[in-house]
């Protein structure tokens, strides 16, 4: 039996001499590893099917899904959306590559989360569409909302009376907690900012400098890892901040 479901593709491999093996986030099935084979065979009718399963692709996909087996086939695919410039501008795929390693090293199951799904193609939508200054803070809305998505949102909002983001509690407080978790003053500031969008075009409405859009996304990297069991060292956390720099 064959079911039809989007992806977004979040890593491929090579396997053998004519295929490979995608790990494909689903919207019906969570993560899951396919099969493909063929697409990387010197043909006409082969060409150009590799590009396909670059990380960051979105799919249209009609799969063959057996629960009790850790790799699954591809029937049929085809592209879900077209990219006008993520696969070709630098920044652009810098951001693409953060947000699809962020969600390898957050979901630690392979069950499905539709909201989850949606966020993350919306994201990569508005990451091909939106100006520079939205695209230089998406990176910060993503890693916040994947929080949320993932049942450890912020609590409250910054105020005069909690001007202290704690990371450890997620929460805003009035005063700078014991452990060193935690950001205060103008970081916490924007932070409650982004948060609070409703639109991802209001990110187009928040300049901040190099220095202070660096000081975020560590300190969200670090919300993000004291709230995920074994998250790891992100690899592309120095590209995108040389990129955004």
């Amino acid at each position: 039996m064959t079911h039809k479901t989007k992806g977004i593709v979040l890593r491929t491999i090579r396997y053998g001499e004519t295929s490979v093996i995608s790990t494909i986030y689903t919207e019906l099935f969570g993560v899951q590893n396919y099969m493909v084979k063929g697409v990387r065979q010197t043909t006409k009718r082969s060409a150009g099917k590799a590009a396909y399963f670059q990380p960051g692709a979105v799919l249209e996909m009609e799969v063959y899904h057996n629960d009790l087996k850790n790799l699954q086939f591809i029937k049929d695919y085809q592209w879900g959306y077209i990219y006008q410039q993520v696969f070709f501008n630098v920044i652009r795929n810098a951001v693409a590559m953060y947000v699809v390693e962020l969600v390898q090293h957050s979901l630690k199951q392979p069950e499905a989360n539709p909201e989850l799904f949606y966020l993350i193609e919306d994201t990569l939508k508005q990451l091909d569409r939106g100006n520079d200054t939205l695209v230089a803070n998406l990176p910060l809305y993503f890693t916040l909302h994947l929080g949320t998505e993932l049942g450890f949102q912020l609590q409250g909002e910054f105020s005069k009376q909690t001007p202290v983001l704690d990371l450890q509690e997620g929460q805003f407080i009035a005063e700078s907690p014991l452990h060193p978790h935690y950001i205060s003053g103008e970081p916490a500031s924007l932070t409650s900012r982004i948060h609070n969008i409703q639109f991802y075009n209001d990110l187009e409405n928040i300049p901040m400098n190099r220095l202070m859009r660096r000081e975020l996304i560590e300190a969200l990297q670090q919300y993000v890892a004291l709230h995920i069991a074994d998250f790891g060292q992100m690899r592309t956390l120095q590209v995108l901040q040389e990129v955004l720099g």
